[in-house]
């Protein structure tokens, strides 16, 4: 039978937790603000680079736990994920003015 540390596991699982938030509200952010500017493509461009630096380092720094953690990591970002497009679909955004 495998051994699973499940601390680990849910280290790395709080940490997914956290990046996928942050990355999908980042993502939010980086469209409305591109929708007010001339500069949209600059705007997004930035957005992405940004928010995949920063899930690319947790990940980095995750993995240096364990595939344990870096499993529970990439299981909860995927999680998160599918709750934010579930909730778009469910109630999607108010037209810009």
């Amino acid at each position: 039978m495998i051994a699973i540390d499940w601390t680990s596991f849910a280290l790395g699982s709080g940490a997914g937790s956290l990046m996928g938030v942050l990355f999908f509200t980042g993502l939010a952010l980086g469209i409305q603000l591109a929708l007010r500017t001339e500069r949209a493509a600059l705007v997004l461009a930035l957005s992405a680079t940004l928010r995949i630096a920063a899930l690319l380092g947790a990940g980095w720094l995750v993995a240096g736990a364990g595939v344990t953690a870096l499993a529970g990591f990439g299981l909860a970002f995927m999680l998160v994920r599918m709750i934010a497009i579930s909730i778009m679909r469910i109630s999607p955004p108010a037209e810009a003015c």
